[in-house]
C-alpha cells in the first residue's frame, strides 16, 4: 500500500540534501585560460567570476581588443569547466535519494 507520509518525508529530504548541495556549489571552483596562460579567470560553481588575472605583457592600448576576447574566452572555459564540475557535485550529493533515472538532467537544478 502506498505510504503518503513516507512519500513526503523523501521528498523532504530531497529538497533538503538539493539545497546543501547547491549551497556548496560556492566552494566548487574552475579556472580558465586563454592566450597560453596570458589571462586566466577563476569561477566558482554559482557561475560567478572570484579571479581574474591578465600578464603583464596584454596591457598595452594597442592591444584593448585582443585583451577582451582573450579575457571571454577564459571566462568561457573557466564557466564550462565549474558547469561539469557543479553537475557532477550535485549527482554525488544525491545519489541514492534521487533514483538513476536516464536523460534527467542535474544541471537544471542548480
Amino acid at each position: 500500500m502506498f505510504d503518503m507520509s513516507k512519500m513526503m518525508e523523501k521528498v523532504r529530504e530531497v529538497q533538503e540534501k538539493m539545497k546543501a548541495a547547491q549551497d556548496s556549489l560556492v566552494n566548487i571552483t574552475a579556472t580558465g585560460e586563454s592566450g597560453a596562460g596570458m589571462v586566466r579567470a577563476v569561477v566558482n560553481g554559482n557561475k560567478q567570476v572570484i579571479s581574474l588575472e591578465i600578464d603583464n605583457e596584454l596591457i598595452k592600448p594597442e592591444d584593448k581588443e585582443m585583451m577582451q576576447d582573450l579575457v571571454a574566452a577564459a571566462i568561457n572555459k573557466a564557466l564550462e569547466e565549474v558547469d561539469v564540475k557543479s553537475k557532477e557535485e550535485l549527482k554525488k550529493s544525491t545519489e541514492g535519494v534521487i533514483p538513476n533515472i536516464p536523460g534527467f538532467d542535474f544541471g537544471n537544478m542548480a
